[in-house]
């Protein structure tokens, strides 16, 4: 796993105006407005790669699993599997229990990135840390959903524990792991991993309750937030005078997942939607980029936008 690229914010020209935003290896330093949301944010971010790390070494328990359900009166494989399991849900409320914190950190940046007077353009220029760490989550948010689509062990782990549990099948074997996932954790859970993009839902649940919760503030100061995100990174990359400049193909994955993931954040927001002919987004131009990479690198990106 590489680390996400670090960026600062300079200026671009764009099809609907004059603004401003390009890619270059940059720590932004918060203001000291910016710092205690950056700071919290931060705290979050920290935890990324780990999250990542435990996601991309998971194996699951599938042998253990079929074992166990193939030879049903066989105690030390029902054993087997069960001790299999239970630290991997550990796991999992790990994962879960990431993406509650990452909402969080999600709407504090909507708040400092859409609150009058300035406008998204004014915003991002003023506030580009806290602009550097949106695009970070959204990364590490798409990071996760590939990976995550690829395991198809996970949710077959967790439906064994769920079984395993509602049916006590198991007496006095470690069941004390319900103190730590109890039932109401469990649902929630399930919903979770049910979800074909889980972060990616979350974030979008995150910020559909952010407008809904903030009905004094113009829906246009969040979607024009999202969809000049948007434009930005379409720009740099169908730019040669811009992507030029990225440094690795890591900058350029980089620049893609964070397109992908504020055009879907806008289309669960905006009333219209991002594919609507009124939509600011230009979404033709935003797919024509896309399928002029590598297949390899976007074929989840394009499936995200389905």
């Amino acid at each position: 796993m590489h680390p996400a690229p670090v960026y600062s914010v300079t200026q671009v020209k764009i099809h609907y105006g004059y603004f401003i935003m390009c890619v270059e290896p940059f720590n932004a330093q918060p203001t000291e407005g910016e710092r205690e949301v950056w700071n919290q944010v931060n705290s979050v971010l920290q935890d990324s790669e780990s999250i990542l790390s435990g996601l991309q070494a998971y194996k699951g328990a599938g042998q253990e699993i079929r074992d166990a359900i193939q030879n049903p009166s066989d105690f030390m494989l029902q054993e087997r599997a069960w001790n299999s399991v239970c630290p991997l849900v550990i796991k999992l409320k790990k994962f879960y229990s990431f993406s509650l914190r990452l909402e969080e950190a999600l709407q504090s940046l909507l708040e400092c990135l859409t609150c009058p007077p300035f406008t998204p353009t004014q915003h991002l220029e003023r506030e580009q840390a806290l602009a550097k760490q949106f695009a970070e989550i959204l990364h590490f948010t798409l990071r996760f959903d590939e990976l995550k689509m690829r395991i198809p062990a996970i949710q077959n782990d967790f439906s064994y524990y769920r079984r395993t549990i509602s049916r006590n099948r198991i007496n006095n074997m470690n069941l004390d792991i319900e103190n730590e996932v109890n039932n109401e954790m469990a649902n929630r859970m399930s919903l979770f991993y049910a979800e074909a993009t889980p972060m990616l839902k979350t974030l979008s649940n995150a910020t559909t309750n952010f407008v809904t919760e903030n009905k004094t503030l113009p829906l246009e100061n969040t979607t024009d937030c999202l969809s000049t995100m948007a434009s930005v990174c379409k720009v740099m990359l169908e730019t040669p005078e811009y992507s030029s400049r990225f440094s690795s193909e890591d900058t350029v994955l980089f620049c893609m997942r964070v397109m992908v993931g504020v055009i879907i954040l806008y289309d669960h927001v905006h009333p219209n939607g991002a594919f609507n002919k009124s939509s600011k987004i230009d979404m033709k131009g935003c797919i024509k980029v896309l399928k002029e990479q590598p297949a390899d690198n976007v074929e989840g990106l394009l499936n995200a936008l389905k």
